[in-house]
């Protein structure tokens, strides 16, 4: 192995990443936390860095930890156990919304989770759990369509008694309460959620806001082919048309992040990007496989570099692992597919604290996204992403000139499957379609910790 130099990226950009990785882990929980290929589960789990995951009560076919604690208690376990911590979501309660018997009641369920957990885990464990109230509020079909004023009413009810149980014990830490995770993808005045909660609320009640972004919600394919109904809105190009369509919305990550992170300034509340992928539906016929294929990975990768850009604390796929269904990176049975070889390859590279630039090629590349991160122990990557169909063939001189001691090549593109291509680094990477390829000093040294 050629001898590495602790050099550090010089341009103007240069950053300290911040961005943690995690998962939104709901209908494959069992797979999770029961199943007999939970531990290969939990060894990519590992291997992508995953610091939070996401999990539901009162809403989605997960167990109820009222009348199912056992089961509840195995799903948080399964988390832990993937060396993460459970963001805990009490999704919802069934309208009418502001009747007080309702919200009364939800709130009593919720805290009683908070304390079957204290009891089952005890509360030092918990100091860094996650609790988010509500999914979706503003999303008719998800969430029940809130007005933000009734929203605000079941936040602060639902934050308060949370805090109440687990504040005397965080030794002055903020308590990670947050919400709304708001439905971002083509809704109207998310912002606006986000922006009268952290205002409107108080301060010691708010420890992170969670958004949520895919690239679009409509079918890869024509919606009466599919028998399914758009609700009016413009059918989506078809195939290659669809595809750059989809890719041309990932640079709108970094934008948002950007955005909710100056209604945050001088707030120590956290930038959270709570749901993250390329096509918002559970079936592959509708998807065309494009969230989980070396597009998928394509798609992810660069939606991962423009949230570090833009200064995003933590990102949640949905998800890690599917239920026979067109989300996952992961089978039910833990095998990977191209995109979650893509994100091992990023997150093994690009890790928590490292100092982080984003390199132009003289000319403009506007086809390639890429990142070079630098760790304090001299370890050096470079990772580029190609966000078009066809071949192409980059020389890294002209990207950054200190990569010239990188050793090895690690690839996912349309040649390689499901699988890592490993190469020796000859000044060029070349990458067949979509796909990302890193660029290294070396092998990374293990997970990154929380």
């Amino acid at each position: 192995m050629k001898p590495t130099k602790n050099l550090a990226p010089t341009a103007p950009e240069a950053q300290r990443m911040r961005l943690r990785y995690g998962f939104n882990e709901i209908d494959a929980w069992w797979h999770v936390a029961l199943g007999e290929h939970r531990e290969r589960i939990h060894k990519h789990l590992r291997r992508m860095n995953t610091s939070v995951i996401r999990i539901f009560v009162f809403d989605k076919p997960v167990p109820d930890p009222i009348g199912q604690w056992s089961l509840f208690a195995a799903y948080v376990q399964g988390v832990l156990d993937a060396g993460a911590v459970p963001m805990i979501t009490f999704a919802k309660f069934h309208p009418p919304h502001d009747d007080p018997r309702n919200l009364r009641s939800f709130v009593n369920r919720c805290t009683e989770i908070v304390w079957g957990c204290m009891e089952q885990w005890g509360v030092q464990a918990m100091r860094d759990w996650y609790w988010c109230v509500w999914n979706e509020p503003n999303n008719v079909l998800i969430g029940g369509g809130l007005s933000f004023a009734q929203y605000r009413r079941i936040y602060e009810e639902v934050a308060t008694a949370i805090l109440d149980l687990i504040g005397p014990h965080l030794n002055g830490q903020k308590a990670r309460i947050g919400g709304p995770a708001i439905d971002g993808t083509h809704q109207a005045f998310w912002m606006d959620w986000i922006a009268r909660l952290v205002v409107e609320v108080d301060d010691a009640l708010v420890g992170f806001v969670s958004w949520h972004r895919y690239g679009d919600w409509r079918p890869a394919a024509l919606s009466a082919s599919l028998g399914v109904d758009i609700f009016g809105v413009p059918e989506t190009p078809e195939g290659a048309g669809f595809e750059a369509l989809l890719m041309a919305q990932t640079p709108a990550y970094e934008a948002r992040a950007r955005g909710v992170g100056r209604l945050l300034v001088g707030r120590d509340i956290l930038n959270v990007c709570g749901e993250v992928n390329a096509i918002a539906h559970h079936d592959r016929n509708y998807t065309r496989c494009l969230n989980q294929n070396a597009f998928g990975a394509a798609y992810y990768a660069s939606a991962l570099i423009h949230l570090v850009r833009g200064g995003a604390d933590l990102e949640m796929r949905w998800t890690a692992t599917d239920n026979d269904d067109a989300y996952g990176l992961l089978a039910r049975d833990g095998a990977p597919s191209a995109a979650c070889r893509a994100k091992e390859l990023f997150a093994q590279h690009v890790r928590h604290g490292d100092l982080v630039s984003f390199p132009n090629c003289p000319g403009g590349a506007p086809d390639i996204d890429a990142v070079v991160s630098c760790g304090g122990d001299g370890r050096r990557s470079g990772v580029f992403v190609h966000t078009s169909a066809g071949p192409r063939t980059l020389v890294i001189s002209d990207w950054d000139e200190t990569l010239g001691d990188c050793d090895e090549v690690l690839r996912v593109d349309k040649s390689t499957g499901d699988e890592v291509s490993r190469e020796r680094f000859d000044g060029t990477v070349r990458l067949d379609g979509y796909g990302v390829a890193v660029i290294t000093t070396g092998p990374p040294d293990g997970p990154a910790t929380r």
